[in-house]
C-alpha cells in the first residue's frame, strides 16, 4: 500500500547483506502473511512449491479509517516439465482513498539444484500497472487546483522486476526488487500524485523440527526504498499436528499481529492475521485483518516440500 505513516550458499548469503544500508518506504502493498504470499513480491518463487498452486489474499486495513488500504491479491504459479522452469501469474487490486491500482505481472523462474534438495532460482517479472484516482472520493488541499479536477482513468505504466531465492527443505532466503521502473503512484499524505521508489525486499526463514507433532517456524522481511526507515517484519509460527499454525509477528514501529491457519485438507490451507496498531496511528483504528486462502492442485507429496510452511 502507498502509505507514509511516514561452497554457494555463503555468498548468496553475503550478497544479500547488501541490503542493510538501504531505508525504507511503505508504497507497495504490505502483507503480514508474507510467508504464504511470496511470488506478490519475488518472482523466482514461482514453481518452487513443486505442484500448481493458487493463493487469494484480502487485507483490511486500518478499519474505522475513512479511505484506508483495502488489497486483495491472486497468484497462480507451477513448475514446467522442465522442473527448473517455474511460470506464474501474479495480480493485486490495490484501493487507497480515491486511487485504485491494479497490479498484472507475469513471473518467470529458473532453478540450478545446488546438491540434495537444495535450489538456487533467479526470476524475472514484468507487467503493467493501471493507476486510477477519482477526486470527486477525495479531500484535497486545493480545489481550484486544475490538476485535482482531472481525473485519472487507467493510465498504464510497465513494470519489471527480478528476485533470486535459495532454499532449501527447511530453510530459505531471497532477494526482490520488484520492480526497476519508477512510475505514478497516489500519495495520501501529501494528497497529489507522487513518483514511486525502487523497493528492495529481503526475506528469510527456517523450519525447526520440535517433535513429530509441533514444528517452529521464525520468518522475516525486511522493506527498503531510499529515503526513509528501514522496516521489517518479524514473525514467529508454530505449526502442530501439521494441521494447525498459530504465532504472532511484529512490523517495526507499525504493529503487533496474531497469526491463525488450518490446513484443511492435503490441498487447502486457510489463514488470518490480525494486526494491532502500536504508531500513533491506534487512537483512530481498530486494527487491520488479512485472511488468505491457498490450494494445490494434483498434489504428489513424492515432488512437494513437507511441511508447506513457506
Amino acid at each position: 500500500m502507498k502509505l507514509y505513516i511516514k561452497s554457494l550458499e555463503t555468498y548468496f548469503i553475503l550478497i544479500c547483506s547488501f541490503i542493510t544500508y538501504c531505508a525504507n518506504a511503505q508504497q507497495d502493498p504490505q502483507y503480514t502473511q508474507y510467508m504464504y504470499n511470496t511470488m506478490a513480491v519475488n518472482p523466482a518463487y514461482a514453481g518452487s512449491t513443486g505442484t500448481l498452486e493458487a493463493t487469494l489474499l484480502h487485507r483490511s486495513q486500518w478499519i474505522g479509517i475513512d479511505g484506508a488500504p483495502t488489497t486483495q491479491s491472486f497468484s497462480i504459479h507451477s513448475p514446467l516439465r522442465n522442473e527448473k522452469i517455474g511460470l506464474g501469474l501474479s495480480v493485486v487490486n490495490d484501493k487507497i482513498g480515491p486511487s485504485n491500482e491494479l497490479y498484472l505481472d507475469g513471473n518467470f523462474s529458473y532453478s540450478l539444484p545446488l546438491g540434495y534438495e537444495k535450489r538456487l532460482a533467479f526470476g524475472l517479472k514484468a507487467g503493467m500497472r493501471l493507476l486510477n484516482v477519482d477526486w470527486s472520493k477525495g479531500r484535497f488541499y486545493d480545489p481550484n487546483d486544475v490538476l485535482l479536477n482531472q481525473n485519472i482513468d487507467n493510465q498504464a505504466k510497465i513494470a519489471i522486476g527480478a528476485g533470486v531465492y535459495y532454499y532449501t527443505e527447511k530453510w530459505y532466503v531471497g532477494l526482490s526488487v520488484p520492480s526497476f521502473i519508477k512510475n505514478n503512484y497516489y500519495d495520501d499524505v501529501k494528497e497529489s500524485i507522487d513518483y514511486e521508489s525502487l523497493h528492495y525486499y529481503l526475506m528469510g526463514g527456517y523450519v525447526f523440527d520440535l517433535n513429530m507433532n509441533l514444528k517452529f517456524k521464525p520468518a522475516f522481511l525486511v522493506k527498503a526504498v531510499s529515503g526513509a526507515p528501514l522496516t521489517a517484519d518479524l514473525s514467529a509460527n508454530f505449526m502442530i499436528q501439521e494441521k494447525f499454525v498459530l504465532g504472532a509477528s511484529y512490523r517495526t514501529d507499525d504493529s503487533l499481529s496474531a497469526l491463525a491457519g488450518f490446513q484443511i485438507s492435503k490441498s487447502f490451507y486457510i489463514g488470518y492475521a490480525f494486526d494491532y496498531t502500536v504508531s500513533e496511528l491506534n487512537k483512530y483504528n481498530d486494527g487491520s485483518h488479512e485472511i488468505i486462502l491457498r490450494y494445490q492442485f494434483n498434489k504428489d507429496q513424492s515432488k512437494i516440500k513437507s511441511p508447506r510452511f513457506f
